[in-house]
């Protein structure tokens, strides 16, 4: 959780390991002078642009003045409960005259400006037992989920028949928003916990970027705005899966299987998210009875969002100001309506309280990238936004995986996220990543499974019960660590949650956190006080900070499901 008291830094969200997908920049020493940057200039065709202008308080009609004066135009209200208008304007010297009223706290433009975090397997790994693949009965457990002996993952929470799902398997009242890159609400295996009614779609698809390059691809809906339970990049679905997974005899169970999904959709076809569309899936959670949501994705195009960073010009810093304050608000008014924040750290492998340079942002358009100074003062949105709980990934043996960000005033808490490098499993490096739900029309897009339905990557599994088959992807990340803990704090609230009076169960945040807290594992740093990753000659070394109770690699502790379905507050 985020306190007032802290200094925060923020995170890179590629996972840096050899897996094909979203990489992150090394974070290595900054060692010469980054130099004031010159105003961006809009892409060719686009001198003015469309912004979201952050007022402060009670001084809207100030705001709008300040936008007029500045050679802009207010074009639509905005949003009240949030504190921002729509305007349009002359791209960074907007900006920059924007910078001198004292009635707008940041102005950010209104465009893509984010990436998930986890990368995928998309090519044959090394191999691994056969069985894996296509699921043989004769190969696992008996009263389980088919898949359950490949869930490494749910056997260290205590996410197992004989633990929590015996005990607490999760309420059907409870909500969880998923805010993501979608869901796939037809998967056989998320289809029973989906609730399409309540799911919404904030994104339209773009098929290329202003420069002309590709950026979603075609729209596959006739007005670019695919359907609310429709997941074209399949991270969303992966995430919803580790969730709330029913028990149904197919494939695997989430944490807590008996909860509700709701599609919230913020992120593009591409993976990548804006400003304004996560802020109103915040906004649409609190208006509409969510309990908790799961973030695990960040916005930018800066990596690191500094507000009076020198390296940065006064339209760039006035850009990032308006991605703390927007985002800030959102969560903050999701929060006062009783929703519990969740969000992975990060997949950058850096320690968070010592950030020292950012080499990948801005990273819209693409190539505008430049090495620039940073320090503890610029933060990530949303991981280090205030109210926020953000996870750290562990592998197979419960040690802080390779690629996750760390703090001791960052990490909140540890959960499964899986490490290629980690051999806790005795397996492949496949099969100590996080195995979940995957749409079957973007693996067969990607010819990760053949024209008969078999699986030709060890990388994907598939399960079948009486004629309905489904698959399932294994994917590694912070961005998998997260849900698991989303699925603890749904099991918490199913628990203890009170009916509020709509059908629903409604829990205070900050009881939810306490108890998240208070159920979760202990773990302290290595007695050294430091981890080495790597072979000799080529190690990368972590150190930790802090105690059992709170350091920087865990958090207060691992996310522990059992624990939690079985305590009382």
């Amino acid at each position: 959780m985020r306190r007032g008291s802290k200094r925060l830094a923020g995170v890179t969200m590629g996972v840096t390991l050899a897996l094909v997908g979203q990489t992150a920049a090394p974070a290595t020493p900054y060692t010469s002078p980054a130099p004031t940057a010159a105003p961006r200039t809009a892409p060719e065709g686009e001198t003015h642009r469309t912004y979201l202008v952050f007022y402060a308080d009670g001084a809207r009609a100030r705001a709008e003045a300040a936008v007029k004066d500045a050679g802009g135009a207010v074009t639509a209200p905005g949003d009240a409960r949030l504190g921002y208008l729509i305007a349009r304007g002359p791209g960074d010297a907007f900006l920059e005259a924007l910078a001198a009223s004292d009635a707008v706290v940041g102005a950010t433009t209104n465009r893509q400006i984010g990436a998930t975090t986890a990368a995928r397997y998309r090519a044959a790994g090394p191999a691994v037992d056969k069985n894996a693949l296509d699921d043989p009965a004769a190969s696992r457990p008996a009263r389980t989920e088919p898949l359950a002996h490949l869930q490494w993952d749910m056997r260290m929470i205590g996410a197992t028949p004989d633990g929590s799902y015996k005990k607490e398997p999760g309420d059907k009242r409870v909500l969880v928003g998923v805010i993501d890159t979608g869901i796939d609400g037809d998967h056989p295996d998320i289809a029973p916990n989906f609730d399409r009614r309540l799911s919404r779609n904030f994104v339209t698809d773009i098929p290329k970027d202003p420069n002309g390059q590709e950026l979603d691809g075609p729209c596959e809906a006739a007005d670019c705005k695919d359907p609310a339970d429709v997941d074209d990049d399949g991270h969303g679905t992966h995430v919803a899966s580790t969730i709330a997974s029913p028990i149904n005899d197919l494939g695997i169970a989430g944490v807590a299987p008996g909860v509700t999904l709701v599609n919230l959709r913020a992120g593009q076809d591409s993976g990548m998210f804006f400003l304004k569309p996560s802020m109103d899936a915040l906004a649409y959670a609190a208006d509409n009875g969510i309990d908790v949501v799961n973030m695990s994705y960040y916005i930018d195009p800066w990596l690191f969002n500094c507000k009076d960073n020198p390296a940065d010009s006064k339209a760039e810093q006035m850009e990032q100001r308006g991605i703390i304050v927007g985002m800030q608000r959102a969560l903050d008014y999701a929060r006062r309506h009783n929703v519990t924040l969740i969000s992975a750290i990060g997949n950058g492998a850096t320690d968070l309280g010592h950030p020292t340079s950012d080499t990948s942002s801005p990273n819209y358009p693409a190539g505008s990238e430049r090495a620039r100074r940073i320090d503890n003062t610029c933060l990530n949105v949303p991981a280090e936004s205030e109210g926020v709980i953000s996870v750290s990934s562990v592998g197979p043996e419960g040690i802080k995986a390779r690629y996750s960000d760390y703090g001791v005033e960052q990490t909140d808490l540890a959960a499964p996220g899986g490490d290629e490098t980690d051999p806790g499993t005795g397996g492949s490096a496949i099969t100590r990543a996080v195995l979940a739900a995957a749409p079957e029309k973007i693996l067969r897009a990607q010819g990760l499974i053949d024209g008969d339905g078999k699986p030709v990557v060890p990388s994907v599994v598939r399960s079948c019960n009486d004629g309905t088959c489904a698959y399932y992807q294994y994917l590694q990340g912070t961005s998998m660590a997260a849900p698991h803990a989303t699925g603890v704090a749904a099991i918490i609230i199913s628990k203890h949650g009170k009916p509020d009076g709509k059908g629903g169960l409604t829990m205070s945040p900050d009881e939810v956190e306490r108890l998240l807290y208070a159920t979760a594992t202990p773990k302290a740093c290595p007695a050294s006080r430091q981890h080495a990753y790597g072979a000799a000659g080529a190690r990368t070394v972590h150190r930790c900070q802090g105690d059992q109770k709170r350091n920087g690699f865990y958090g207060h502790g691992i996310v522990n499901a059992d624990a939690a379905a079985t305590r009382d507050r």
